[in-house]
């Protein structure tokens, strides 16, 4: 057996020491010289200088009413004082960021608050170029938009990464305009994968990253090490109005659903299985006899539904759709409000405990255009109304206030956003149509919300 003669910890440090001070390019090389991608870590200029002509700057201007006092529409007013009545609109201003995705025809993905009430969409590309924009169409419910500017040259587009690919710690770029400055790059990981949306109403979950991302990053890149777009930034956490490392940005994969139905359709034709669901929990899944404590149980089927024509029953549990789990109810209602109405899906359930397959073709959730209630009735004035028609419900039940102007006489009611009226005195309303009717020249409302 070969004699071999153990070596001090502390002789190994010292002989590592005098090797870095005779040559350190030994250690350094290691230390700094480790690719990423295609890049050194020590810089990622190449990586900026290849991505950033793709992200532009947006500039929107509009209009907006403004709430007075009714003592101004009175003629009485012109005639005693001389002075025309005050102007009624007034003019706003904002902007964000947008991602070129499509360099030929002229595409540009960004979010729909940033572009919402525009009257004017203007685009400055990073080489000074400025161009008038068309709004192809948005979506609230994922906040992206499209927009469309008329080119005479090719220009920079972002490549489209695959956001199912992403892992978190995976390294990220954020590009963007914060606070109207010029363009800004930070970095950051992805810090977290499948937030939830921060609205009720939305539609997809989030990725999360502490690359900085402030107001005027939205609609701005969230960028990977190989130059390809992994996500739209889209929010912030913060309660000071700037970044304290808790961003936002809508999936890749989200965008580009929404993107192609909004170039083909000019909007979204958002998928509906017709069914209300709730979580189940382990109280929930003893009391019903349950295998299983996940998923998404049906309480309710709509008549004439999609999910009444597959076959779908109350009691049944929804485990997957198109191969993909659903752990909750929120799970579901992505999957089938990010699919397009007409497509088919292959849903898993648990009948009774036994695993069954069906298939159904998905109808239409018909999006609500809001409707002014200035339009309506004075009282009303500086609200936006819309039928209320719950999650998995066809028919509308009531009336919904998407929302209320700050000091308008909506506000001074105390309505408020996602307010439910469903009737006026004793008289039960159904929709709208039943609410404009009831309002109409009435001095005096008592609204049931």
């Amino acid at each position: 057996m070969p004699y071999t003669k153990k070596i001090p910890l502390k002789v190994k440090l010292l002989t590592l020491f005098f090797l870095f001070l005779i040559n350190p390019g030994l250690i350094t090389h290691h230390l700094h010289a480790h690719d990423v991608g295609n890049l050194e870590q020590s810089s990622l200029a190449e990586l900026v200088d290849s991505t950033s002509p793709s992200v532009v700057t947006i500039a929107i201007k509009g209009t907006r009413k403004v709430q007075q006092n009714p003592f101004f529409d009175d003629p009485f007013f012109e005639r005693f004082f001389g002075q025309p009545q005050p102007p009624r609109e007034r003019e706003f201003g904002g902007g964000g960021s947008g991602v070129i995705v499509d360099g030929i025809q002229g595409y540009i993905i960004t979010n729909h608050h940033v572009i919402e009430k525009a009257e004017e969409i203007k685009v400055f590309l990073k080489d000074g170029g400025e161009y008038l924009a068309e709004l192809i169409g948005s979506d609230p419910g994922t906040d992206i938009a499209v927009l469309k500017i008329d080119l005479s040259r090719t220009i920079s587009q972002m490549s489209l990464g695959d956001s199912s690919l992403l892992r978190v710690g995976d390294f990220a770029l954020a590009i963007g305009a914060p606070f109207g400055l010029s363009q800004t790059v930070t970095s950051g990981i992805i810090s977290a994968l499948g937030r939830p949306q921060m609205s009720s109403d939305g539609y997809g979950d989030f990725i999360q990253t502490d690359a900085a991302i402030n107001p005027g990053n939205s609609g701005g890149a969230l960028v990977d090490l190989q130059g390809q777009l992994i996500g739209i930034n889209s929010a912030i956490y913060t309660r000071s109005g700037g970044n304290i490392g808790i961003g936002f940005a809508i999936p890749v994969n989200t965008v580009k659903n929404i993107m192609h139905q909004i170039i083909e359709f000019g909007s979204v034709k958002r998928g509906l299985l017709g069914v209300i669901i709730s979580d189940i929990n382990k109280d929930i899944a003893e009391q019903l006899g349950l295998e299983v404590e996940t998923g998404a149980l049906i309480q309710e089927v709509s008549p004439n539904s999609a999910a009444e024509e597959a076959g779908l029953l109350v009691g049944d549990v929804i485990t997957s759709v198109n191969g993909e789990e659903t752990e909750t109810s929120s799970d579901l209602r992505n999957a089938i409000g990010l699919k397009r109405s007409g497509e088919s899906v292959e849903i898993m359930i648990l009948r009774e405990n036994k695993a069954m397959t069906l298939s159904a073709t998905l109808g239409e959730l018909v999006a609500q255009e809001p409707v002014k209630a200035d339009e309506l009735n004075s009282l009303l004035a500086g609200a936006e109304l819309a039928d209320f028609i719950p999650e998995g419900k066809i028919k509308p039940q009531g009336v919904v206030i998407l929302s209320v102007l700050p000091n308008s006489n909506a506000a001074n009611a105390r309505l408020k956003k996602g307010d439910i009226i469903w009737a006026v005195g004793n008289n039960s309303i159904a929709n709208l149509d039943d609410f404009v009717a009831i309002i109409k020249d009435k001095n005096i409302l008592v609204l049931r919300v």
